[in-house]
């Protein structure tokens, strides 16, 4: 099993403990964003885990316990882009803070494993073209020998953020001018010793040098692991997504990032109100198993390939 912490939420940022207090049980309970009384019990103890993809724009509460996750194989999808308050209203100053949190995760676990996303890119008066090419060479120039990729991807527009986004008066460029962009964005990270791959995005960037990127990635992880995965591509995932199939443990409007461009909460008031059922104790983040809850036990196993290959020999 690949273990997502989260794409739902920022579990690093500001449900650690909760995350830390899962693993030492060995267990975990997940909602079913569609049915809420649908929850499943988990299994994410050592032995039913193959890998543990971590999404965040602020892993920093987890620095000082990195040694809890020393059973586990693991890599850090890390956010940083050059917006402002604006538009990521709760994440910490980018130059004075994050940048550094950077670099020492990359520290501790290689470049390997510590991606950079600049995603998505939001193109308005004020982060323009220009704004972003900027804002992408010093955090390139700052992260260069800290990390081996970049994920980028153009902002999507759904009908859970199109009410957070609708001030920022944001514009779509024309094809010819993303691909002239993406062309720059791929030649700053190559100065810089980055490669860049997309992001479920459908338009083709090859000739930019960037790659349709696999955020779960079945290469990298078999890296990471040291074993072949008998893998599928996630069917719960868009269509121009390459990522396999993993199973999330995060719950939806609880992230207090506040970016406007997250799919994953409704509104701050949503995300405020199941902030304040969070209880680092409890099996399941941000609320607690009722009477009206149907639990299952979710069957998991490690995706290790058992068949000989020719890559085994």
């Amino acid at each position: 099993m690949i273990l997502s912490a989260s794409r739902r939420t920022d579990i690093p940022n500001y449900y650690s403990e909760w995350f830390f207090n899962r693993i030492k049980e060995g267990f975990a309970y997940v909602r079913n964003p569609m049915n809420a009384h649908q929850v499943s019990r988990l299994d994410i103890t050592p032995k039913a885990v193959d890998c543990i993809v971590f999404w965040t724009k602020n892993p920093a509460p987890m620095l000082d316990r990195l040694d809890e996750l020393d059973q586990y194989n693991y890599y850090f999808q890390f956010t940083l882009t050059g917006y402002g308050k604006d538009i990521e209203l709760n994440v910490p100053h980018k130059k004075d803070k994050m940048i550094p949190t950077f670099q020492k995760l990359s520290q501790e676990l290689g470049m390997k494993r510590v991606i950079w996303r600049y995603d998505p890119v939001i193109f308005t008066k004020r982060y323009t073209h220009e704004y972003h090419l900027k804002a992408f060479s010093q955090i390139a120039a700052s992260l260069s020998g800290y990390t081996e990729k970049c994920v980028i991807s153009f902002v999507d527009i759904y009908a859970k953020n199109r009410k957070n986004m609708a001030h920022l008066n944001t514009y779509e460029p024309s094809k010819n001018e993303l691909l002239e962009f993406a062309g720059k964005i791929s030649e700053i990270a190559a100065e810089n010793g980055i490669s860049v791959g997309s992001c479920a995005e459908s338009i083709d960037l090859g000739k930019c040098n960037i790659t349709h990127n696999c955020c779960i990635d079945k290469a990298l992880i078999e890296d990471i692991i040291g074993y072949r995965l008998n893998a599928a591509k996630d069917k719960n995932q868009r269509a121009e997504c390459g990522c396999i199939e993993s199973i999330d443990i995060g719950a939806y409007n609880t992230c207090k990032n506040g970016c406007k461009y997250c799919y994953a909460n409704y509104s701050e008031e949503n995300a405020a109100k199941n902030y304040a059922k969070y209880n680092p104790n409890s099996p399941i983040l941000c609320s607690a198993i009722d009477e009206d809850d149907k639990i299952t036990i979710r069957t998991t196993k490690l995706l290790k390939e058992q068949q000989l290959s020719i890559f085994n020999l």
